[in-house]
C-alpha cells in the first residue's frame, strides 16, 4: 500500500501490477439516477484514498457533511511542505499551511468557501504500527480541521490502536498490525471483547447513532460504467461499484451517499472485491439509508505515471488535482451528482 515516493515508481512494480488479472473488467450498466439527498454526502478513505477524501471534502464542502480519514494527511500536503510526498508520508507536515492553501484556492473560486469546513463531523485514524504513513502526518490532518474551526466534539482522533496501514474491519483481513495486501486488518477493541468496527465508527461520527447493521444484505454491490465519468488520462478504471440498499432503490429520498476511496494497490484491479464487499460499510448502509459509492483508480503509465493505482494527491494528473476542476475530483463529483440528482 505504499503511497508513492520516487523510489517506489519503478517499472518492475508497474509491470507486475498491470499484468495482474483484473476482476472488474466486464460490462457494467450505467450508474442509476436515484434522487438521494444532495446535502448529506460524506466521504472516507485509506492512504491515497484518505488524501483523496480530504481533497473531495474541502473542494466540495458546501455539499459534504463529514469525512473519515484513515492514514492520510492534510489538504494539498505535497505542495505546501518542503519535502513534498516524503514529508507527507514520514515527516511532519503543517496543518496550518494546508489551511492557508485551501483559503487561497477558495478566494479565487476553485473550491467551495473554507468556512464550510467548520460544520464537518470528522474522524481521523492512524495506527501505531503503520509503516507507510507516520503518526505526525495523521496528526497534521487533525490540526488542519482544528484550524478550520471543527469543534472538538465533532472531531474524533483515534491514534492509539496498534494497527498497520489498513482499513480496520470487524470480521475480515489480516491480524492487527499487518502492513500488507489487501491492507485490511482486524483489531480488538480494548475492553469490549470484540473487534473494532471502523465503518461503524466513521459513519456514526458523521451521521450520529446508527440502527444495528444488517445480518443479511438486502441488495448486492453493483458494477457501473465509470468510463462515463472518467476518460483517458484520469488513471480511473472503466468500472466502479456502488451498494444501494433495497430501500434506497425503491425510494432514495432521505438516503445519503457515502463515498469510499480505496488506497494504493487496493482497487478491484489489485484486490478484487475485498474493499467493496468485506470492509463492512454495506452492513451499516443497509439499515441506515446510506448508498455507498466505491470509485476505482487504476494503474497507468507512462502518462499519467501511476504504477500503484493510487488516487492523485501529488499531481500526477496535473496541477489542478486538488481543486474542483481536477479530473478525478470532478469525475467523482459527477457520480455523486448522478446519485443525488433532483426529481
Amino acid at each position: 500500500m505504499k503511497c508513492p515516493s520516487i523510489r517506489n515508481l519503478s517499472a518492475a512494480v508497474a509491470l507486475a501490477i498491470v499484468n495482474f488479472v483484473h476482476p472488474a473488467a466486464h460490462a457494467a450498466d450505467a450508474l442509476p439516477t436515484l434522487h438521494a439527498n444532495p446535502s448529506r454526502t460524506s466521504v472516507s478513505g485509506l492512504s491515497s484514498g484518505a488524501f483523496m477524501a480530504v481533497q473531495y471534502a474541502v473542494a466540495y464542502s458546501s455539499s459534504v457533511v463529514g469525512l473519515g480519514v484513515i492514514a492520510g494527511g492534510p489538504y494539498n500536503c505535497a505542495f505546501v511542505n518542503i519535502g513534498g510526498v516524503v514529508t507527507c508520508m514520514s515527516g511532519e507536515p503543517s496543518g496550518s499551511m494546508s489551511l492557508a492553501a485551501a483559503e487561497g484556492f477558495a478566494s479565487v473560486g476553485q473550491i467551495d468557501p473554507v468556512a464550510g469546513l467548520a460544520k464537518f463531523k470528522v474522524y481521523v485514524f492512524g495506527g501505531t504500527k503503520d509503516r507507510y504513513v507516520h503518526p505526525p502526518v495523521v496528526a497534521a490532518t487533525r490540526d488542519f480541521f482544528q484550524a478550520a474551526g471543527v469543534p472538538p466534539r465533532h472531531l474524533a482522533y483515534v491514534n492509539k490502536m496498534p494497527a498497520g496501514h489498513a482499513f480496520i474491519a470487524p470480521a475480515f483481513g489480516n491480524a492487527c498490525g499487518t502492513n500488507a495486501a489487501p491492507y485490511i486488518d482486524h483489531c480488538p477493541e480494548n475492553g469490549k471483547g470484540k473487534n473494532y468496527d471502523q465503518p461503524k465508527a466513521i459513519l456514526e461520527q458523521i451521521y450520529g447513532p446508527l440502527n444495528p447493521p444488517a445480518d443479511t444484505l438486502s441488495s448486492i454491490v453493483q458494477p457501473f460504467d465509470q468510463s462515463a465519468f472518467a476518460g483517458d488520462g484520469t488513471s480511473m478504471d472503466s468500472v466502479g461499484f456502488v451498494y444501494i440498499p433495497r430501500e434506497c432503490s425503491a425510494d432514495a429520498s432521505g438516503c445519503a451517499v457515502h463515498v469510499v476511496f480505496h488506497g494504493c494497490r487496493q482497487g478491484a484491479q489489485s484486490v478484487g472485491s475485498d474493499v467493496y464487499a468485506s470492509v463492512g460499510y454495506n452492513r451499516w448502509a443497509d439499515t441506515n439509508r446510506l448508498i455507498i459509492l466505491y470509485p476505482q483508480a487504476v494503474t497507468s503509465q507512462p502518462i499519467p505515471a501511476n504504477p500503484e493505482g493510487c488516487w492523485d494527491w501529488w499531481g500526477y494528473t496535473g496541477p489542478t488535482f486538488q481543486v474542483q476542476s481536477g479530473v478525478q475530483l470532478s469525475a467523482v463529483k459527477s457520480m455523486v451528482d448522478r446519485l443525488t440528482a433532483p426529481k
